[in-house]
């Protein structure tokens, strides 16, 4: 089975986004255009708009028309949008707009325009995309980049379809036109997504930091909104400080942030940041151009998206002479985890500890002798021969070489399987002094330290082979 969904992303290290100016943070603003794209029977719908309102326990009037609906997302229009337009003035924003909602609304559409917003897609209409067939939302995309054009001069650059289906993403990749698609979040950060070979980036986005949470009860007051955000803020910053420089996106809905009670947690927020030095306000576009620019896609190794046969013959000796634990591994779940040396020596680990007793003993007993007959005979895998040598095993002297031949000899009498010590983390005085110290333990014991150097040889392996 291959697992489909990526929970490593940039992993321990992600990389340094090198925000313009050395900034410290990326904060990104966005207002959901929706007012007038939501679900009405005025619109060809099949019941009212419930979702995002001020109504608590909203639910849609199947066929019927809901005047109070309607009526509070007319206020995201005709007030809440000039307040927002205000209040952001000289601050970089993407606008989130909903086809059918900007062609209904061209004096708004057009004042964003003029303030030099981001337009970006909102998908034709603000409804749920989870139950409508994968061409049929095929059709929606490719009509709401028509209508978005018309209406506003330019096709959109930037998707998220916000209340999307499980083909969403793959549908804004196939549609060809995007420079990044935001139906995630996923990350602090762009990420790239693969999708039939063809790279997409990613620009992640949020629903905590987002008005949203005042029509789920989230957040009750403008001073609650306010605090979420500051203190996202300066988390954020503080990490941007300590070399971990990151992007905060924020949510805006016309209908919601745009009523003054919340207006004004907005306000004091906007003022805390621009209190800061090294703060990037940016619009989605500027960051996905920038992060193309700083980190451009490069194809790496997957061991998860590997053919059996071409696993088997690059991992298969992870494990000395057990090519099975690869085999195991590949026959079991893999994804995107198991395409870091970490994550792939993990699922080996795996495999190996659920052997049988006679299996992992077999695994053991294909070690070869340190420095012993093999390597005389040039006869170890490359891996061995490499780690040998990286240890100066290859170089020993005549009574190096009598100790560990003395050694391995007694150690194998006793334990039944030769001495295994990861070497790479030795020199060759500290591998001595731990074979003279190991071979007079109990089997047992020895036993266990053995499976724990082999698991640690394997990670070594790994990290040398994918970095």
């Amino acid at each position: 089975m291959r697992y489909s969904r990526d929970m490593r992303g940039h992993g321990p290290n992600p990389p340094d986004p090198q925000w313009p100016g050395g900034a410290r943070i990326a904060v990104q603003i966005v207002v959901n255009y929706e007012e007038g794209g939501e679900n009405s029977v005025e619109h060809g719908d099949a019941a009212s708009e419930a979702f995002l309102s001020e109504i608590v326990g909203a639910q849609p009037w199947p066929g019927q028309r809901h005047w109070n609906m309607e009526t509070i997302y007319d206020y995201g229009a005709r007030a809440g949008f000039w307040r927002l337009l205000r209040l952001l003035e000289g601050i970089p924003v993407t606008c989130y707009g909903v086809a059918t909602a900007l062609a209904r609304n061209p004096e708004q559409t057009r004042a964003m325009i003029d303030a030099g917003w981001e337009m970006a897609t909102h998908g034709l209409k603000w409804i749920d995309y989870k139950d409508v067939p994968r061409d049929i939302e095929a059709e929606h995309i490719r009509q709401a980049v028509a209508l978005h054009t018309h209406v506003t001069g330019a096709r959109p650059l930037g998707f998220y379809q916000g209340r999307a289906s499980m083909n969403t993403v793959a549908l804004g990749c196939e549609e060809g036109g995007f420079e990044y698609l935001a139906d995630s979040y996923a990350d602090d950060l762009p990420f790239w997504h693969v999708h039939q070979g063809r790279p997409q980036l990613m620009v992640p986005y949020t629903l905590d930091a987002n008005d949203m949470r005042f029509a789920n009860g989230g957040f009750t007051n403008g001073e609650e909104f306010f605090l979420y955000l500051r203190d996202s803020f300066d988390c954020l910053y503080r990490e941007g400080g300590e070399g971990r420089p990151r992007m905060l996106s924020i949510g805006l809905h016309n209908r919601l942030a745009g009523r003054p009670g919340r207006a004004e947690g907005l306000r004091r927020f906007l003022d805390h940041a621009r209190a800061h030095d090294g703060v990037w306000f940016a619009t989605r576009l500027d960051i996905a151009r920038h992060w193309a620019g700083a980190h451009p896609f490069r194809a790496a190794e997957r061991p998860s998206q590997m053919g059996r046969d071409d696993f088997v013959a690059r991992f298969g000796g992870i494990y000395e002479h057990s090519p099975w634990i690869a085999e195991r591994v590949w026959d079991g779940e893999m994804g995107a985890a198991h395409d870091s040396a970490a994550g792939l020596a993990g699922a080996m680990a795996r495999v190996f500890r659920a052997a049988s007793d006679q299996e992992r003993l077999g695994v053991l007993r294909a070690h070869p002798d340190l420095a012993g007959k093999l390597a005389a005979a040039r006869r170890l895998t490359a891996d061995s021969a490499a780690e040998q040598a990286s240890a100066g095993l290859d170089a020993l002297t005549d009574a190096e070489r009598a100790d560990f031949t003395r050694l391995n000899a007694a150690y194998v009498a006793r334990h039944g399987f030769p001495f295994i010590i990861a070497v790479r983390d030795h020199d060759r005085a500290g591998i001595m002094r731990a074979m003279a110290a190991r071979v007079d333990n109990d089997s047992a014991t020895e036993r266990a330290e053995a499976e724990r150097q082999v698991m640690r040889i394997a990670d070594l392996r790994l990290t040398s082979a994918l970095g």
